[in-house]
This record gives structure tokens, sequence and C-alpha cells, in this order.
């Protein structure tokens, strides 16, 4: 079933770029004034508190993921499989029981044991990149490290070839472009000749794996049995498309992101960290609570309900923006600063709540651990560029307002 397209510009009306890539004004507005907000135009309601956000995260009898409409506009909306209910590509949009089988299917590539085996190979590729960067010259941090890291780890994950990663990252764009109504058409036949070219790449590998298994996520995948159900070659094909968006893109996004919170939002976090690595998982927490912009899920009301404390009716279709409740002042104190000894930042919800949970986070949070602390042990300081211009540096893709070039100078 292919869903209607909720333009959430609609909702939120930025007047820039910038506004967009961190909308906290927007947020604080709407956390303080509108709790449960309608928007008439889309015929939304609209919940930014976190324990609403949670609520519709995590309370599926009351909150489907099986709507008609959503505010996600990701991968190939005209996808063959779209219609098959049982397809892992319609993971996102099946309730319990109904997903277990490919949930189930899925976690088995992301168990502890293979994180552990993931780990050095993580380690190799972000030291790789991190040795490249010149000390005392600009640096755009977003293209030495932020953009390719993740690109290079799920196509080493996958076990694909090295030379093709550069191709994942084309993919990736193209696939998590993100909602135009003025060039809608065109979007939506590139993401189609997109999903069409990485099936025909990636079909022949998994074929091959079958008969020579090895340590990767795509053998993982074969190999995963539940209930005496398996994966088709198909199926782990639709499969790795939506790690891409989990392993890329989302990844990305957040590690450029920290840096630049490292850069503007509170340099002497910066120092800290290099005089005590042992803070670096804390402050990935508080980046990605704080940092991560644009994390937002839809639900559709299931059932008649005063849950949020208004009345809902069955067919309405709840918002849940998870950046905005990771502002709450109830659950998190001096919500609008960065804390990298906050105590209780592993709360955020940019990954969401309940069933469907991002399956990836562990992989997003383990990049970002080795990436950070790799460049902080390397490098002493770093410094922002005089000039630079948040507005001409950001693009439009699936998280919203991506940074293209974040350039620094950094210190031996």
């Amino acid at each position: 079933m292919t869903k209607v397209i909720i333009p959430i510009n609609e909702i939120t009306n930025f007047h820039s770029r910038a506004e967009e890539f961190f909308p906290i004004e927007w947020y604080k507005h709407m956390l303080e004034n509108h709790p449960v907000y309608y928007h008439e135009a889309t015929d939304t309601w609209n919940v930014f508190k976190y324990e609403h956000v949670k609520q519709v995260l995590s309370n599926y009898e009351y909150f489907s993921s099986e709507g008609t409409r959503t505010a996600i506009f990701v991968g190939d909306n005209h996808k063959k499989s779209a219609d098959n209910e049982e397809s892992p590509m319609n993971l996102t949009n099946l309730d319990p029981p109904r997903h277990r089988k490919s949930r189930s299917l899925l976690s088995a590539a992301f168990t502890p044991r293979s994180l552990k085996t993931w780990e050095p190979r993580i380690q190799e590729i972000a030291s790789g990149l991190v040795e490249e960067i010149q000390v005392d010259e600009p640096v755009n941090i977003v293209e030495a490290l932020a953009g390719p890291l993740p690109c290079f780890v799920i196509a080493d994950l996958f076990g694909v070839p090295l030379q093709d990663r550069y191709q994942f990252k084309k993919w990736v764009d193209t696939l998590f472009q993100p909602y135009d109504e003025s060039r809608l058409a065109e979007i939506e036949r590139e993401k189609e000749k997109a999903a069409r070219e990485y099936f025909e790449y990636l079909y022949p590998i998994v074929v091959q794996k079958r008969t020579n298994l090895s340590d990767d996520i795509i053998s993982d995948l074969i190999r995963a049995e539940v209930d005496g159900e398996r994966f088709t070659d198909e199926e782990i094909v639709q499969v790795t498309m939506l790690l891409l968006g989990a392993g890329v893109e989302t990844t990305s996004h957040a590690l450029a992101n920290s840096f630049y919170g490292l850069l503007y939002d509170d340099p002497s976090v910066y120092g800290e960290l290099r005089n005590n690595l042992e803070l670096v998982p804390n402050a990935v927490e508080e980046m990605l609570r704080y940092r991560f912009h644009s994390s937002r899920r839809d639900r559709t009301v299931k059932q008649d309900n005063d849950l949020l404390g208004i009345p809902l009716k069955k067919g309405d279709v709840v918002i849940a923006w998870m950046s905005a409740c990771n502002l709450d002042g109830d659950m998190f104190e001096n919500p609008y600063t960065i804390d990298i000894h906050r105590k209780n930042n592993k709360k955020h919800l940019t990954f969401g709540s309940g069933p469907h949970f991002c399956l990836g986070a562990p992989l997003a949070r383990l990049e970002m651990n080795i990436a950070l602390e790799t460049f902080i042990k390397r490098f002493s300081r770093i410094e922002p560029i005089k000039g630079f211009e948040l507005e001409q540096n950001l693009t439009g893709s699936a998280t919203g307002q991506s940074l293209t070039s974040l350039p620094m100078k950094v210190y031996k």
C-alpha cells in the first residue's frame, strides 16, 4: 500500500534552512503553548511533550503504524513489494504481532556478538579517515569523516567490494531525498531508479553468499531463522535497503551535528573530552538528545481515546515529535543547553520507543563513539573557520536540513 505523504513543512512553516536545522525556538514555543496541537491544513494532531510522545510511540493498541498517511518520505514509494504486507519493507508499517517475523529475523544481524565483532573493523575505518586529516589546515569534517564513515562501515558490514562503497552513498542520497511537492514526480522517478539499481547490484551478491557464508550482515540475515522461517534472497535485499537509512543517513547526520555542537554550542566541551575520554559515550548521548533535530514518527489512532488529554477519533493521525520531547523540561533539567554530565540523557527518544525502537541504534552509537574518540585522541583542539555561514552549508534530507560542509581547523 502506497501511503499519502503529509507535507511537514506546512506544519512547521520554517523560513530558512538554518531555522529548520535547529528549530529550538519553534520546539520551545510548541512545548510551552501547544503541547497537543491540531493542524487543520494537514488534518494532523501533533504532540511534543515527552510523556505524550512516548505514549504515542509505545501504545500500539491505540496508536497504530498501519495507517494510510505518513510524515516519512524515504525509500522507493513505488516498490513492487509495497502491497505485500509480509515484505520486510513494510516492517515499520505493521503493529505487533504481525511484524514479529521480520523484526525477529532482522534482530539476528544486530546481536551483541555482532557488535563486538564489528568494533575492530569500524575502528580501522575510522582510524584511516582520521589519519588522512591534515593538521593546521582547514578541513571539511562532513566530507572527511561524518559523511564517508557510516557509508564505508555499512558497505564493509554488508561484505560488498570495497571499490563500490561510494556508490552506496549515491544510492542513499537519492533514496532519502526529502519531500518537495514542486518536483515530486521527478524525485519519485529518481528514487525508483536508485532502488532498481541497488536491487540489481545486491541481489547477485546475496545469491553468491548463500554458498559462501562469511562474517557480515548479509550472511547473518541468510542464517537467521525464526519458527522455521527464513528470509528469501529478495527479502534480504529489501532489508538491507532499510538498513541503509538507519546505517548511513542518520548516523552521518548525527555525527556532523555533534561536531557542530563542539564548535558552536559549547567549545569548552572538546577540551573536557580530550582530558577525559571516558566522557565520550555520555557526550554522544547528549548530542543525540540535543543535536538530532528532526526525529519524528506518525501514528494512526486505532480506537477512540483521550490518552493525550483531548478526544481522539479512530483514523486520526498523530505526529510524535521526538526531537521536541528531548527538550522537555519536565524530563531534562536545563534542556536547552549541552551538558555532557547529564545523568538521564540516555532517556532521549531520538531512536524511538516501543516495538519499533530503531534496531540500528547500537551500531549508530558504536560508530559515533569510535569516531569521536579516535578524532579527539589525535587532535588537541579544534577551531571554527571565520565567515562560516550556516545557511549556505545545508541541504534538505530525510533527517531535515543536513550539513554539507562544516569547515574547521585542527591542531595536533
